[in-house]
């Protein structure tokens, strides 16, 4: 029996941690494990269901960290946050890492590459029985941009997100602590990344919580455009992301990530309150 994975009468608000230099939306803002701290502890009050502890940026074309680097930035503010009563996930691509955070009091394993990017992963989530974020996945950010080609987007991403379940459940890892992640601009396109949402439902009939990040991404920013095609900022794309976690969770999405967590609570609240015609 697996780790519950967490539950609400809403869609499932997750706020994303940082604790990177080079993030592309806050730009190492909370680097330092104290700016770290307070910023979960802000998410929290505020409502976040799931603090989202990272230490190694994705943001495409990125360099990796070593090991040391990012279990150096993790485990500690993990530690202490789980001290405080706050429900985490570790945001990683290695065993060695999710292992490390399970260890100091993470609940949750996301890996955005859906244990593509450590074959020892599956094992560790099967051996913790924490609940297994399997993101879709083609490479590293240094790489995936170059990946982003499809014939049928949803299909093919869909078919190789079984694939990763299939090699999860093989190394353990229970049927009910998998969610899904479609991995917007991981190895996307704007153009992947609509018609991805366009057919979340098809995810979503896979039979397993589906996690949706979208939050501040370059095809918002492609989409909220300015006259001269100059795509809108990070910073300027909360309402946008807020609209895609109100639709999300009106589809029926388990979760979405997000950076500004006030915005996107809202959106869901007010999507649960549309599907059940009242609070």
């Amino acid at each position: 029996m697996s780790q519950p994975v967490p539950t609400s009468d809403r869609c499932v608000v997750m706020g994303v941690l940082n604790v990177t230099p080079n993030s592309f939306s806050d730009g190492g803002k909370h680097l330092s494990r104290e700016d770290a701290l307070a910023h979960a502890h802000a998410m929290w009050r505020r409502g976040a269901d799931v603090i989202d502890v990272g230490g190694e940026s994705t943001r495409p074309g990125s360099e990796r960290v070593d090991a040391e680097t990012e279990l150096a930035r993790v485990v500690p503010v993990v530690r202490q946050l789980a001290a405080d009563g706050l429900r985490l996930s570790v945001d990683t691509t290695r065993a060695a890492v999710a292992e490390a955070a399970v260890e100091a009091g993470a609940h949750i394993i996301n890996d955005v590459s859906g244990g593509l990017a450590d074959p020892d992963m599956a094992k560790v989530a099967a051996g913790t029985r924490a609940p297994f974020v399997i993101m879709h996945w083609r490479g590293h950010s240094r790489d995936m941009n170059a990946l982003a080609e499809y014939t049928d987007v949803v299909t093919e991403v869909r078919d190789e997100l079984r694939a990763r379940i299939d090699e999860a459940l093989a190394a353990g890892v229970a049927e009910d602590a998998i969610i899904l992640d479609p991995g917007l601009g991981f190895a996307k396109r704007a153009e992947h990344d609509w018609a991805l949402l366009h057919r979340l439902d098809e995810f979503i009939g896979m039979g397993f919580p589906v996690l949706v990040g979208a939050s501040r991404k370059r095809f918002l920013g492609a989409l909220l455009a300015d006259a001269d095609g100059e795509p809108r900022p990070a910073s300027g794309r909360e309402v946008a992301t807020a609209s895609v976690s109100a639709l999300s969770a009106a589809a029926g999405a388990w979760g979405v990530r997000v950076h500004d967590v006030g915005a996107s609570l809202d959106a869901v609240k007010v999507a649960a309150a549309w599907g059940k015609g009242g609070l």
